[in-house]
């Protein structure tokens, strides 16, 4: 089920209630007292942990981390890219077709594509504090088994594909090792990425954002995960299904569907939020689109669309010098824009602003 962009933000009071649960209980909890890593693989990653330097048996990049709030923790979110050849795909179910009734000519034409391919393994997942720039003390070990599905006849083993996974964990400085290993283990692909996840609790005299991301499509499941996956081309939050705009590229004709949460906001005693974000589409220090400011009073999570609409005046002359003045909605050109982001507490006085690229091609 699709969510309307107009009902998100009725939703987003309840799923902010509901934040407790979210991946990483369950059974991955029940692993903190030994280690879930094999021997062959906890070596290759301890190996490049002081170094950062990564194995290559499955290339795959960090590429961003997203965090949202949790009741207690961070949601921390993790995209990654890789090839579609590094993964292994192998056919599962070959197109059964019966060639009995073909011509001898047709028969020698024609191929039999996979109806299915399919690409599963292994990744683990390190989570190791960050003390005066090196890696301390291990505080989370995951190991999550994964397997994905493409259609023979679409696939295309040179295409990079964006996939997730994620995790809450308290706020700090952190180094995530990852590992992506093959079913047999014998390929074992590494890579490593420091983060920081902010403390809410700081935000008493100013206000700050989770990173600031464009969505495509946000659908919501019917329960939240309980464990952590990897994701092919999207990542979960609570009961959201939500499809990031990875390479900020849009078309004329799309919105800018804005995302991110505001820290150190507080309502007032009936409850309500008095917030206010401006929006400005700018090209270098040109002004091109200017939005009516927004209010979010049911809480601080933006998730707002925005056409790629301007409004252009034109002027012009008769035949008698007499100039007349209209306005008409015109498409964004080709080329590339920023999206300026301030956002104000209208209780506390408090504001912060962001900016964040994109193109429209």
């Amino acid at each position: 089920m699709k969510i309307k962009k107009i009902a998100i933000s009725a939703l987003m009071l309840g799923l902010i209630l509901s934040l407790a649960v979210l991946p990483g209980s369950a059974a991955q909890e029940e692993t903190e007292k030994k280690s879930i890593v094999p021997p062959e693989v906890m070596t290759v990653l301890e190996t490049g942990i002081q170094t950062r330097e990564a194995r290559a048996d499955i290339p795959f990049t960090i590429i961003q981390n997203i965090y949202l709030p949790a009741r207690e923790n961070l949601h921390s979110v993790f995209l990654f890219e890789c090839k579609n050849a590094d993964l292994g795909y192998v056919s599962v179910a070959p197109a059964q077709i019966d060639l009995a009734e073909k011509k001898d000519e047709e028969k020698s034409s024609f191929e039999v594509t996979p109806a299915k391919l399919i690409a599963a393994g292994h990744a683990f997942l390190l989570f190791n504090k960050m003390e005066k720039g090196k890696p301390g003390d291990l505080v989370k070990e995951i190991y999550i088994p994964y397997k994905f599905m493409d259609d023979g006849a679409e696939y295309d083993a040179e295409k990079v594909e964006f996939y997730s996974t994620g995790y809450p964990l308290p706020a700090g400085d952190y180094l995530l090792s990852m590992a992506l290993c093959s079913q047999n283990l014998e390929r074992i692909g590494t890579q490593y990425y420091e983060f920081s996840l902010p403390d809410e609790k700081t935000f008493i005299k100013k206000l700050e954002t989770t990173p600031v991301f464009f969505a495509k499509d946000i659908q919501r499941m019917q329960a939240a995960e309980l464990r952590s996956e990897i994701h092919k081309g999207y990542f979960t939050y609570s009961v959201l299904k939500i499809e990031p705009n990875v390479s900020r590229v849009l078309s004329p004709e799309d919105n800018l569907d804005v995302f991110f949460y505001i820290f150190g906001t507080s309502p007032n005693t009936q409850g309500q939020y008095d917030i206010e974000v401006d929006f400005e589409v700018v090209q270098g220090d040109k002004v091109i689109i200017k939005y009516a400011a927004q209010k979010y009073p049911r809480g601080p999570i933006v998730s707002q669309p925005l056409p790629l609409t301007r409004t252009v005046k034109i002027t012009s002359t008769d035949e008698d010098g007499k100039k007349t003045e209209r306005t008409e909605q015109r498409k964004l050109d080709a080329g590339e824009y920023a999206l300026k982001i301030k956002a104000r507490d209208n209780l506390s006085g408090n504001t912060v602003e962001k900016s964040i690229q994109f193109e429209v091609k």
